[in-house]
């Protein structure tokens, strides 16, 4: 991606990743070893950018001119926002079917599910009691249709297919009255006053931040995952959330709901998301990679997909790591995933069906990455990932730190003879073949 082509929304704190864990409550513990196990998740960031066609809502912040520069939806950004604001009226997903989805999801092997309840422009993809800029508002095209509220059928949907559910929630609202004052000019992403200068109009936003966060875990859960975003709010220009307290009332909803406070650090970090990359140095707290299949994260036509070879390449790298990886799909504005993206969901399912015993409910083997090898490990057992072109090749077993009784070739569940300190690496029919050491214990 060229670099005026870059996106500026990515906002990363090293520090955070490499902290360790505060004092958690046991529930949070145990469901992080739960979080590891699963490995693979989806997440669908969906709303009115996706009718635009447009880098999700980033193009209605002035200062993110970038989201603009080369693809303005409209000439001028007052026009922009008028229109912008004015989509609901025509989003109107009438194919929507979230049985199709789940249904893809599980078939590709995906664990658990996030979907996108509110991004930065403030649209609630929900029937949420606290605005009225929502899907099942009367003045939303959607309004109507059985399934306006989208999350719950979404949630009913893929717990039905036995994959668990989280809320992306934005915690900046540029539609909110509390945040983006009416008839002011926001000069970019965040409140469009000085929180210190007016704190009653923030604590009235701290109260809606609040009150959405409970609504969603206490009308659409069981919600196994609430993630955050939205970095600026509780660590830049004076915009504090009192998360003490919104997180002592959703642990009282339910006591094992993972916080992902991200990019903020602390004890409501529950678990730590590398953007759009692999970490060189894996985080000292459990972790998640997000990866786009595309260039972004909502629906943009003709938007460039990733290869299957590129994709699964980063899974093997980041799960080897230690990592979770969780892949985002922009459905279209009719309610459909694309065809691109289900053709790579199959792809990924294929492989797991034969290899996932290698992926789930493993952990990492972060200090063994040679000669594009890498392991995980499970019960004893050790699994080494190798590219399909180094099928053929003899690889040393000299510096494997672990003992074995036998290989198994996880294709064939065929045996493997090492020849003496080495082994011959078997063709594969998949862009990564996967053999099992088996513990001699």
């Amino acid at each position: 991606m060229s670099e005026n082509k870059k996106r500026q929304d990515i906002i990363e704190n090293k520090a955070t990743q490499q902290e360790a864990y505060q004092d958690l409550p046991t529930e949070i513990i145990d469901k992080l070893e739960w979080f590891q196990d699963q490995k693979l998740g989806i997440i669908f960031h969906w709303g009115l950018y996706s009718q635009a066609g447009i880098v999700e809502s980033w193009q209605l912040s002035k200062e993110d001119d970038w989201a603009r520069k080369h693809d303005a939806w409209r000439s001028d950004l007052t026009t922009l926002r008028h229109d912008y604001w004015n989509l609901n009226r025509e989003f109107n997903p009438v194919k929507f079917n979230p049985s199709d989805w789940a249904k893809a999801a599980k078939d590709a092997g995906f664990k658990y599910m996030l979907f996108t309840t509110k991004h930065h422009d403030g649209f609630n993809m929900y029937d949420t009691s606290y605005s009225d800029y929502k899907i099942t508002a009367a003045d939303s095209a959607f309004h109507t249709n059985p399934q306006a509220d989208l999350l719950k059928y979404v949630n009913n949907a893929f717990r039905k297919e036995g994959i668990a559910t989280g809320a992306y929630y934005s915690k900046a609202d540029w539609h909110s009255p509390f945040y983006w004052e009416p008839n002011s000019d926001p000069q970019g992403r965040y409140a469009s006053y000085d929180p210190e200068e007016k704190p009653e109009l923030w604590h009235q936003f701290q109260q809606f931040v609040e009150n959405q966060l409970l609504e969603i875990c206490q009308n659409y859960g069981p919600i196994d995952i609430l993630w955050l975003d939205a970095g600026w709010v509780n660590s830049m220009h004076h915009e504090q959330l009192p998360m003490d307290e919104i997180a002592q009332k959703i642990w009282q909803i339910k006591p094992d709901t993972l916080i992902v406070d991200r990019t903020i650090g602390g004890k409501y970090e529950n678990y730590v998301t590398p953007e759009q990359k692999i970490p060189t140095v894996p985080p000292k707290k459990v972790w998640e990679s997000n990866l786009t299949l595309t260039k972004n994260w909502g629906y943009v036509p003709n938007d460039q997909y990733k290869s299957f070879d590129e994709i699964l390449s980063s899974i093997v790298k980041i799960i080897s790591l230690g990592g979770n990886v969780i892949l985002g799909v922009g459905p279209k504005p009719d309610g459909t995933l694309p065809e691109p993206a289900l053709a790579l969901m199959k792809q990924l399912g294929e492989w797991l069906k034969v290899f996932g015993e290698a992926v789930y409910s493993t952990r990492g083997c972060p200090d063994y990455a040679k000669n594009q090898l890498y392991l995980t490990k499970k019960d004893g057992n050790h699994y080494l990932f190798y590219e399909q072109q180094q099928g053929g090749e003899q690889k040393s077993l000299a510096n494997l730190a672990f003992s074995y009784k036998s290989i198994e070739n996880l294709e064939t569940n065929e045996n493997i003879q090492p020849a003496g300190s080495k082994i011959s690496l078997p063709e594969t029919a998949f862009p990564f073949g996967v053999l099992k050491f088996k513990s001699d214990k």
